[in-house]
């Protein structure tokens, strides 16, 4: 099998630098580049020491990806940036994963009402693959720029997905709410995520106008081809990693254990990264990995379905869901570097 020649822009950041660990065990890659606009000519190691010994190369500028031969490159750069990167480069030279949310959503309006910023590459915006491989595989696979999903939407997808299209649930009034880690503010200090605030503290943000929340109402509404609305709330967990997504909505007359479960298996059954537990799942228990653990339960008494599911928010979140994806674009085996297990405790 045919090796591909990689870079990833914004190799400084928590998703940059996972990429980064993930690349380096994958069989079929060559890393050929990693930038930073803010650390050219430092090493990548001096930013994470943790590499130390094992990724030494020195950061480059952004504006070396054109006088490189690359077959792909990774975008772990914040949200304006890359769509100014698409635009300055297009997708002729090289195919691109978006870890950002530039092109996520399907018209610019949309994007500009709820990420206030006016997009500069509406012209990508039909051609970009929403980066979900377990409900967009046979698109990804001939993408030249792929989309890949935010953390939450992905928590929240997976897990409501094969319930709307089984027809078990309504499609308004679900209420999705979700914990996440610290890091999946991104690498920058901010007061919000500086460590006196958020040791023994717990609080929910970006109330009613989350930016991920059109996100996923967009590709539920897709995958179960019925105009799906949500209400999302998420919080922050005084904790490095990880998210716990726990999403209510009423379910239709008959619903039962058995139809949940057979609705997970139909949609599911073949997944390697989706765990059906038998449990309430954790974070822990996905901690480092790629996989996505999912439970449901039906409330009788109230007639509701609960579906509980838990993601690293930088792997299955961000940087395994985006090598996943390359798999599927280079017809690699799709678990190809992915397949380590969690780092429990």
């Amino acid at each position: 099998m045919n090796s591909i020649r990689v870079g990833i822009a914004g190799a400084t950041g928590y998703t940059g630098s996972e990429l980064v660990r993930i690349l380096r065990h994958h069989p079929y890659v060559h890393l050929e580049v990693i930038t930073s606009e803010n650390r050219t000519g430092e090493r990548f190691s001096s930013v994470h020491p943790a590499f130390h010994g094992i990724e030494d190369r020195t950061l480059e500028p952004i504006s070396e990806m054109a006088k490189r031969d690359l077959d792909l490159v990774f975008l772990a750069l914040p949200n304006g940036a890359s769509m100014d990167f698409v635009r300055d480069y297009g997708v002729e030279r090289f195919r691109i994963v978006d870890l950002s949310g530039d092109f996520r959503l399907r018209t610019a309006a949309v994007y500009e009402e709820w990420y206030r910023k006016t997009h500069v590459a509406p012209e990508y915006l039909t051609e970009a693959v929403y980066g979900l491989p377990e409900w967009y595989r046979s698109r990804i696979s001939g993408a030249r720029l792929v989309a890949n999903p935010g953390c939450y939407p992905t928590s929240a997808i997976l897990a409501l997905a094969p319930l709307l299209c089984s027809g078990l649930i309504q499609p308004t009034g679900i209420v999705v709410d979700s914990k996440s880690g610290v890091t999946g503010a991104g690498a920058t200090a901010r007061p919000a995520t500086h460590f006196p605030d958020v040791f023994g503290n717990f609080r929910a943000y970006g109330l009613l106008r989350h930016r991920h929340t059109p996100e996923m109402e967009q590709a539920l509404s897709d995958t179960a081809g019925l105009a799906a609305q949500l209400l999302f709330t998420p919080h922050l967990l005084p904790i490095d990693r990880g998210i716990l997504t726990t999403a209510y909505a009423q379910a239709v007359d008959g619903v039962d254990a058995a139809a949940l479960h057979d609705a997970y298996k139909k949609y599911y059954g073949d997944e390697y990264f989706i765990r059906i537990v038998d449990s309430p799942p954790a974070v822990k228990y996905v901690r480092g990995s790629n996989y996505c653990d999912i439970y449901a339960a039906h409330d009788i008494r109230t007639n509701r379905v609960v579906v509980l599911s838990a993601i690293d928010n930088l792997v299955k979140g961000a940087a395994g869901q985006a090598v996943q994806n390359m798999n599927i674009m280079f017809a690699f085996p799709e678990t190809t570097a992915l397949d380590q297990c969690p780092l429990s405790p």
